[in-house]
């Protein structure tokens, strides 16, 4: 088959969704191969049933894995699991690529390679994953993606369309549904790749000036070093064993609970068995790099570089090492790096493509833009991601999608006249290219990416909301089951239900935790217990998650970095359970000496003993009287939630929904206020004054305002 790959996914996700299959021919009956089959076997028993799988059978017989489970044993029990099963004449195609003559002739390690490159432990149907990574990684701790191609079939003189697994393989018989799973039956044996994500781009001929870039400044090093961190373990085996699982009692953790025991949930907490460490790198093509900046070679880019950077940074303008962190061209590109798993759905909470409910209904789009914010590789620089909603939502005809450094709402300013058009990410299936290596990902951006006039002034001159599973790059780092902790499944579910059950082996309120010294921008205390919860769309939490902290916390976090000014720092919250705390805030640029903000503040409380809460409808829509509200509850350090945002399912979002705004348990802490250079690191200090091991204080998210926001006589801040 010759392979065409051509820009035609609306129309194949069509056709697949419709009679979920993998090879699609344009003839009026695709043919009996094309339906998946039910079967109440089990995987093993599937595939040992059907002689074409016999040579994979071998393989699996004598996989193990790591922890010495036989993994044909494995397929053959309760679970959910996606098979990759190649068929014989996939085997003997890969034993002549390496002159060998029979599955007898490969070793033990080359059996566990590919037979754990060939599982998931998760169940995904054509159906579920249609283009792009899989959510979670195969068994060998590798990403593995999917690629639907339009090619001739020399045979049948036809059109088709294929899935390719990881590029190589193409899927032959798709969605064969067994009582643990999922079977697709496969051409070739398919391969992960050990690159890492440096070598990824240099191999991609069309980022030769990005990739050159990256290696002279010697960023290419840094995103190419070991991504293990091989300091991280446990006391014991045991330790490790008991912290690592959802079915251990001991790590259900009550949260959000009355004096007598009822409401809130247990947390089924478990910790990353290995850490990683992983980049996200954009990068700006060699066609556009000429057609938009006339830049052709490495002294082009980097006067571009000196012409962004020299005039915020005169005093390195003349520091001529490239690979020194002052250096211009080293700015530029560090700019164009986040330390973290990036994918182009998990840059924001943006979920359009999900399929099954949609986090994006719970938002008022109209008026607000989906974002996050995320710091850089350049020190003391943040990035703005923004899922707009509407088709148009960008400058000429770069339009809808994911865009960096953008301001404003739909196709327009926001509502204080705002507005920078931002530089747009290119979907997954808008380059063919492969993008993801084990270490991390990368994307193209239809422009450079600078933190110049316009982000500063700009962009940042607006309230800059960081969600709380966003202020550590561990929390979006992929762990050992392919999954970060932001957003991660639950039970395989994107959006889980709360369970309020001490039970482990019943409870699937799935939540990462973090150990002190492994969470970046953390300080924990031995005695603050951190997790991070997955989604659910029922939660009182902005984006659906939160963290919570529990025992007598004391933690410090790095706050994001922020252009020069003066900034008023809040937390969102959830109050009103007995189990919440008593929480003393502190400020500073010095961890080791900060200055206490106010007095403490008693989370059990609602909004109506706090501060007096009254909600909008109460005003009979006076919007003076609101305003004066508003401002008189904001001079004792309180705001109420967020309007743009309502919890629950919902199939669209409802002007009548009651917004987190008209909630008297869903408000917003002041906390203080802080001046900086623009150079200099700030942080946060949450310290638990309750002698009592078993309050808990949610984080939600953090907002940093500039005062030219917060307190602008002529555009009061929007109640968004």
């Amino acid at each position: 088959m010759k392979k065409i790959r051509s820009k035609f996914w609306a129309i194949a996700l069509c056709v697949i969704a419709a009679i979920q299959i993998a090879v699609v021919s344009c003839s009026d009956d695709p043919g009996v191969d094309s339906y998946y089959t039910s079967s109440r076997k089990y995987a093993a028993d599937y595939l040992k049933g059907d002689a074409k799988f016999s040579e994979y059978i071998k393989i699996l017989e004598r996989a193990t894995g790591e922890y010495d489970l036989r993994l044909v044993d494995m397929l053959g029990t309760y679970g959910h699991y996606t098979v990759f099963a190649p068929t014989n004449d996939a085997v003997e195609k890969y034993l002549m690529g390496r002159g060998l003559s029979s599955v007898d002739e490969l070793s033990k390690e080359d059996c566990d390679t590919i037979a754990l490159n060939s599982i998931i432990e998760m169940a995904y149907f054509t159906t579920d994953i249609s283009d792009g990574e899989y959510p979670k990684s195969n068994m060998l701790e590798h990403v593995v993606s999917v690629e639907a191609v339009q090619e001739w079939d020399e045979a049948s003189q036809d059109s088709v369309v294929s899935l390719y697994i990881n590029q190589n393989a193409r899927m032959i018989h798709a969605d064969d549904s067994v009582a643990n799973g999922v079977v697709h039956t496969m051409s070739d044996i398919v391969n992960a790749s050990h690159e890492l994500i440096g070598t990824i781009i240099m191999n991609n001929p069309a980022c030769s000036r990005y990739a050159e870039a990256l290696t002279v400044t010697g960023i290419m090093d840094l995103i190419q070093q070991n991504y293990i961190d091989d300091t991280y373990g446990w006391a014991t085996d045991q330790d490790r064993i008991d912290s690592c699982t959802w079915t251990n009692n001991k790590l259900c953790i009550p949260t959000a609970k009355y004096a007598d025991g009822s409401g809130g949930e247990y947390d089924n907490v478990a910790y990353p068995v290995k850490r990683y460490f992983n980049y996200t790198v954009f990068i700006c093509p060699d066609s556009i790099l000429e057609d938009r900046y006339g830049i052709t070679t490495l002294e082009d880019l980097e006067a571009k570089a000196h012409e962004i950077y020299d005039p915020f940074y005169p005093e390195d303008a003349n520091v001529t090492d490239r690979k020194d962190p002052r250096n211009a061209l080293y700015k530029f590109m560090a700019y164009h790096v986040l330390d973290r798993w990036g994918s182009y759905w998990g840059l924001t909470c943006y979920d359009g493509d999900a399929s099954q409910y949609k986090l994006s209904h719970n938002f008022n789009r109209e008026a607000y833009d989906i974002c996050d914010w995320y710091p850089t590789l350049l020190p003391h620089s943040i990035m703005k991601f923004s899922y707009p909603y509407g088709s148009r939502a960008g400058s000429g005809n770069r339009s809808g999608g994911l865009w960096i450094n953008r301001r404003g709402v739909m196709n327009g300013p926001d509502s204080r006249g705002g507005w920078a058009p931002g530089v747009r990410v290119a979907r997954p299936n808008e380059h063919k290219m492969r993008q993801q290596g084990i270490n991390g990902i990368y994307h193209y951006v239809d422009g450079i990416l600078a933190y110049d006039e316009t982000m500063r002034n700009i962009v940042c001159d607006d309230c800059i909301r960081v969600d709380g599973t966003t202020l550590s790059p561990d929390f979006m780092t992929k762990m050992t089951d392919g999954e970060v902790a932001r957003g991660h499944s639950q039970d395989g579910q994107v959006y889980g239900t709360s369970y309020n059950t001490s039970t482990a082996s019943a409870n699937k309120n799935r939540s990462i935790g973090f150990k002190p010294g492994y969470a970046r921008n953390f300080t924990l205390s031995a005695q603050t217990h951190m997790h991070v919860r997955a989604r659910t769309l029922n939660f009182w939490s902005y984006e659906a998650d939160e963290m919570i902290f529990k025992g007598r916390y004391d933690f410090t976090i790095k706050l994001p970095p922020v252009p020069q000014g003066t900034y008023e720092v809040r937390m969102m919250t959830c109050v009103g359970f007995d189990t919440r705390g008593i929480v003393q805030y502190y400020l500073g640029s010095d961890p080791d000496h900060m200055i206490p903000q106010g007095i403490p503040f008693d989370m059990r409380g609602n909004g109506e003993s706090l501060f007096g809460f009254k909600d909008d409808k109460s005003f009979n829509n006076d919007q003076d009287a609101i305003q004066a509200f508003d401002n008189a509850i904001h001079n004792i350090q309180w705001m109420k939630g967020p309007n743009c945002y309502a919890s629950g399912v919902r199939d669209e979002w409802s002007n009548d929904a009651t917004t987190f705004r008209n909630q008297n348990n869903t408000i917003r802490r002041v906390i203080g206020t802080f001046t900086t250079d623009g150079k200099t690191d700030q942080y946060l200090r949450i310290q638990q004054k309750m002698e009592s091991d078993n309050n808990e204080l949610n984080l939600d998210f953090l907002e940093i305002c500039p005062r030219s926001v917060y307190n602008n006589e002529y555009y009061p801040e929007p109640i968004l």
